[in-house]
Parts: C-alpha cells; sequence; structure tokens
C-alpha cells in the first residue's frame, strides 16, 4: 500500500490525525496540506496502487476512464484494506493522540464514509461520495438503488466466503461516529433520488450525521484545477469550515466519554 504523507504537519507535541482515502491529484494534495495546516496529521493512501504506483492520473478522457474502470475492479476487501493499514500507520505515529477522522471527494468521499466502519475512526466529512447509493463501487452487477440489502454474494477468495457488503448496507456500524455528508444539488453523479436514499437509511441507522445540499453546485465543486467549470470557492470555504467544525470538536476537544443516554430535546419556542 502506497502512502503520501503530507509534509507540513507539526513535528512536536501530540495531534490529531485525518487520513485521506482517494487518489491523490494536485487538488487532493493541497486540501490535505490545508487540513494539515490546521494541526493534524494526514495520511493521503493512493487508491490504485494495485493497478499502478502513486502519481496522480491525468484528469482528462483517458485518466477519468483509467480511473472508472479501476474503481469497480478493485475488491471492496482492498478498499478496506488500505484503510485498515492507514488507521494502524497513523496510529503507530508517537505524536498521534489516537483520535482519527476521514474525508474525501467524489471517489474518496465514500472511502471516507467507507472507512468510518473502522470504529478508530470518530467523524468523517464526505464530500459528495459517489456511488454509495448505487451500490457500484467495487465488482457489481450494476447499479441497484433498493432500500433493501441485497443477498450476500458468494466470493471463496475471502476468509468469510462472501464479497464485503455494500457501505450504504453497513450504516449502523456507524454509530460511533459522526458523520458530515456534502452534495451539491445539481450534482447528476448522486441525483436527489440517490442523496434521499441516504439520508434515509444513515436516519433508519441511528447515526450520527450532518447532511449539506448546496443550491448551485455540481458535482466536484471543490476541485480548484481543472474542473470543467465547476469550482465554487464560495461554497468551497463554506464546507471547509464544516469540515473544522467537526473535526475540531470530535477529534480535538476532549468532552470525556459519552454517557449513552438519549436526549430528550424539550419542545420549546
Amino acid at each position: 500500500m502506497d502512502l503520501a504523507g503530507v509534509s507540513d504537519a507539526p513535528g512536536a507535541g501530540e495531534t490529531d490525525n485525518v487520513f485521506r482515502a482517494q487518489t491523490v491529484t494536485g487538488p487532493v494534495a493541497r486540501f490535505a496540506r490545508q487540513i494539515a495546516g490546521q494541526g493534524y496529521i494526514v495520511a493521503a493512501p493512493s487508491s490504485y496502487h494495485d493497478f499502478t504506483g502513486p502519481d496522480p492520473l491525468a484528469y482528462d478522457v483517458p485518466g477519468t476512464d483509467q480511473g472508472n474502470e479501476w474503481k469497480v475492479v478493485k475488491t471492496l476487501d482492498s478498499y478496506d484494506e488500505d484503510s485498515r493499514r492507514t488507521v494502524d500507520y497513523l496510529l503507530s505515529l508517537p505524536t498521534c493522540t489516537g483520535r482519527i477522522g476521514a474525508t474525501g471527494m467524489c471517489l474518496g468521499g465514500h472511502l471516507a464514509l467507507r472507512a468510518a466502519l473502522d470504529p478508530r475512526i470518530t467523524a468523517a466529512i464526505a464530500y459528495f461520495g459517489t456511488d454509495i447509493h448505487s451500490r457500484t463501487l467495487g465488482p457489481n452487477d450494476g447499479p441497484n438503488t433498493s432500500a433493501s440489502a441485497p443477498a450476500p454474494r458468494p466470493d471463496p477468495t475471502t476468509a468469510s466466503g462472501f464479497v464485503a457488503p455494500h457501505t450504504i448496507d453497513q450504516f449502523e456500524k456507524l454509530q460511533h461516529c459522526e458523520v458530515a455528508m456534502i452534495f451539491g444539488i445539481k450534482d447528476t453523479h448522486v441525483p436527489d433520488a440517490g442523496r434521499d436514499l441516504i439520508r434515509a437509511k444513515l436516519r433508519e441507522a441511528g447515526v450520527t450525521f450532518s447532511f449539506y445540499e448546496f443550491a448551485w453546485a455540481q458535482h466536484a465543486f471543490i476541485r480548484d484545477e481543472l474542473s470543467k467549470g465547476r469550482y465554487d470557492p464560495a461554497i468551497t470555504k463554506v464546507c471547509f469550515e464544516v469540515l473544522l467544525e467537526t473535526f475540531g470538536r470530535v477529534l480535538k476537544t476532549d468532552l470525556g466519554q459519552g454517557t449513552g443516554e438519549k436526549e430528550e430535546v424539550e419542545h420549546v419556542c
């Protein structure tokens, strides 16, 4: 597994840790440095190390086609192993506080959410995560947007004997984690019905989550390079504040162990 550590993390004292689950491109590297500049150690694993080196794919038609091909060839178990090893690496650092967050955009948004199935990750910020609602990450039989989980698929090469379940069918494993989902309403990759399904399944699973939909934003609106006309710096700034607030409160602020008691909200004006 290839790891790309961001060099401007603090060098002394304990710091909190964030990892980005995604192929490292120019915009991804800059985003990671922005987070590191806020006092986090950032690890950015290369998702396609199974097929190529850590160098970023070109953001053009051939590069996009290659990435879309690899993302459905790479198995869910391989994605999960990347995540586990990245968390293991961060926890091995002497400066690690033991508090881990995950974030990512597009494919990385999905992978950040999937990574948070790991109980060691307590905050996840997913920017316009693709293939969640359609169950189309990894080898698949085509889009499946049913509210019900499909039957397990046999796979004799895995320890369980089955293909790892899709992310949306494991949302109950996110109850330990605070999640923020960020989308543009004009995102054609995750349409209205897809976003509605994700939100409904998170609520059904009892996940602590915030759900943001921006009226004029398209897919990839935080990509500041070769965005195909979709980059929106104003909304990007707002979204980064969402990330900083969530990570700051969950990863940096020591509020003690939760009681687990259900809060009764008083109905007042």
